[in-house]
């Protein structure tokens, strides 16, 4: 009786009640895992549709279909999509669905950070979004390159929609990034030593050192961008005394590093699923962990 009681009280604890209440309050992590994956793939949509209207415009001369401010429009928000909203949380999505799971852990480390970080995500993507109801969606590129982006260049909303919905964005995906490497650290199932880790696990735990090295001068730079359009701060206005160039080093500090944090959980996913249909052991395992 004792054992059942323990049992109906880790049921109630550990599973997500059967109300909308519950689901919305979850913190499963293959519920949340799931979340990112489907908003993921309908923001891959809503980039794809973009893509089209652009290739439709650019298919004959002298077509009239988006305007000049319209084309800038989708060119920047499907940019943005691609990198920021859609390839990211698509690969955290897998990984919070899977991680826990292969290294024999009960959740993520911080289960609550880690329906915060989905939560974030989903409302800085709606956020970035409504900018089109409005009329004012963003327009100087998904790389809003200063001082172009500058009130005096771009003085309608629409990069404002752009700096706080990208700030939001890598909030989100650091404090995953932390959750991921406390876990793997932490939650590893007793004889799972650092060197028998499933490729995978190795190729998320080396993703999220590189989320933790490169979002935070991204998160920088928007605040400073902001400031400069809201509170009239210089950071990158050349005529009092700042640097555009100030704009570009921080975002390449997050920009180049991010090529691998998009390839890098690709990668350990064919690591994983080529050894187990092919059969065979993964040759060279601990080469390609160094490779990595």
């Amino acid at each position: 009786m004792a054992v059942l009681a323990v049992e109906d009280k880790l049921t109630r604890l550990w599973e997500t009640p059967n109300s909308l209440k519950g689901r919305l309050g979850s913190v499963d992590h293959k519920e949340i895992g799931i979340r990112y994956l489907f908003t993921a793939f309908a923001l891959f949509l809503a980039g794809g549709i973009e893509a089209l209207l652009m290739r439709t415009q650019l298919a004959v001369p002298e077509n009239t279909l988006l305007s000049p401010t319209t084309f800038n429009q989708l060119f920047s928000m499907h940019g943005t999509t691609m990198i920021f909203l859609m390839a990211t949380p698509l690969l955290f999505g897998f990984g919070n669905y899977l991680i826990p799971l292969m290294i024999g852990s009960r959740d993520m480390a911080f289960p609550r950070l880690n329906a915060f970080g989905y939560w974030v995500f989903l409302l800085a993507s709606i956020f970035m979004y409504s900018s089109f109801a409005i009329g004012q969606a963003p327009e100087g590129g998904w790389f809003a390159y200063t001082p172009l982006t500058e009130t005096k260049y771009l003085p309608n909303l629409g990069i404002d929609f752009w700096v706080l919905g990208v700030m939001f964005q890598t909030i989100s995906t650091t404090a995953g990034a932390i959750n991921f490497i406390v876990t793997i650290f932490k939650l590893r199932a007793p004889g799972m030593s650092i060197e028998r880790m499933p490729l995978l696990v190795w190729n998320i735990l080396v993703t999220s050192v590189a989320v933790v090295f490169a979002y935070p001068p991204l998160t920088a730079a928007n605040i400073m961008l902001e400031s400069d359009r809201l509170f009239g701060t210089a950071f990158f206005d050349p005529a009092k005394g700042g640097s555009p160039l100030l704009w570009q080093h921080l975002f390449w500090l997050f920009g180049h590093p991010d090529v691998y944090i998009i390839f890098l959980p690709a990668v350990g996913i064919v690591s994983s699923v080529l050894p187990v249909f092919s059969r065979r052991p993964m040759v060279g395992y601990s080469w390609v962990v160094w490779a990595t």
